[in-house]
């Protein structure tokens, strides 16, 4: 389903972002994408993206699978070579520095590559170990990082014995060992039940209030606009839209009128609630009027719904 051109028009590309930040709050700028390219063979993962993200934000990739999120983040973590563009991490060239780079990140994947026959505390001295933390700080560093998330009564059991949940906590934990500035987290609650979804929500904005600038990857929409303070929508490797929950919904209209009408489910948008109720009174059969969410954005953006498989 082709873009309705005004709804293109409320959305405009962000290319020049990155520059215009980096220009005006140089110090403020966590992480820089200047027209990021990835191909493999005939197929373009990643298309011409650019965006920053400031120090202090928690900022969402909100898209399906499929849509380059993940290769976003393994180029951003050294891990991808982009086909094109610039890529800067803490003010480093992750293309020229990759050992400053991998410094300050910390990697919370979305596959779970936990040791499983160690226990969670071996798994935390492991990690320490990798990154030369020396062993009086490291032991204390544990200790505190276990209480953080919630493991201290786990600590010594086996992780193949740990909820998606605990090994979820144990991931952050991981990748926290060493303070880094900056924290990615790929599909961080994916497969987890809604419980356990919020207590790691909790322990994302708990990390980003102790001052942890986080990058997260997700294809559930209302944990994009729960956590995230700003957050750029993309599918099949572009960009569609950037911006502030809010702000992205307001530019859409504040208020939707969710229909059936034909074969299919079709909605209209308002600035105001009293616009979208005048709309409705005028429409039979089964008609709704609600407040705008992502979900509708993407949606008159893509011309199909967020796909979670």
């Amino acid at each position: 389903m082709p873009v309705n051109p005004e709804v293109a028009a409320a959305f405009p590309a962000p290319e020049g972002e990155p520059v215009a930040l980096e220009a005006a709050e140089p110090e403020a700028v966590a992480l820089a994408v200047r027209g990021a390219v990835k191909r493999y063979g005939p197929v373009t993962a990643v298309e011409g993206v650019s965006f920053a993200v400031r120090r202090g934000e928690i900022f969402g990739l909100l898209g399906p699978n499929g849509a380059g999120k993940t290769t976003l983040i393994r180029m951003l973590t050294t891990l991808t070579r982009p086909t094109a563009g610039e890529l800067f991490v803490g003010g480093e060239n992750v293309g020229k520095n990759p050992v400053a780079v991998k410094r300050l990140i910390g990697v919370v994947p979305q596959v779970n590559n936990l040791e499983r026959e160690l226990t969670g505390r071996e798994n935390l001295v492991l990690h320490a170990l990798l990154h030369r933390l020396p062993k009086d700080y490291r032991d204390q560093r544990i200790r505190e990082l276990l209480e953080y998330v919630g493991l201290s009564h786990r600590a010594d059991d086996r992780v193949q014995n740990y909820s998606g949940g605990m090994a979820r906590r144990l991931l952050i934990a991981r990748a926290l060992s060493h303070r880094p500035p900056i924290l990615f987290l790929d599909e961080p609650t994916v497969g987890l039940d809604p419980q356990t979804r919020r207590k790691i929500w909790d322990l994302i904005q708990l990390m980003n209030r102790d001052g942890v600038t986080v990058l997260l990857t997700t294809h559930y929409i209302e944990e994009a606009e729960s956590l995230c303070h700003r957050v750029g929508i993309i599918d099949r490797g572009k960009f569609m839209a950037l911006g502030a929950p809010r702000e992205l919904k307001a530019r859409l209209g504040t208020f939707c009128v969710e229909f059936f009408a034909g074969e299919e489910t079709r909605r209209a948008f308002f600035g105001i609630r009293q616009e979208a109720k005048a709309y409705a009174s005028m429409l039979s059969g089964d008609v709704t009027v609600r407040r705008t969410n992502l979900e509708d954005v993407f949606v008159e953006l893509t011309g199909r719904e967020i796909r979670g498989g």
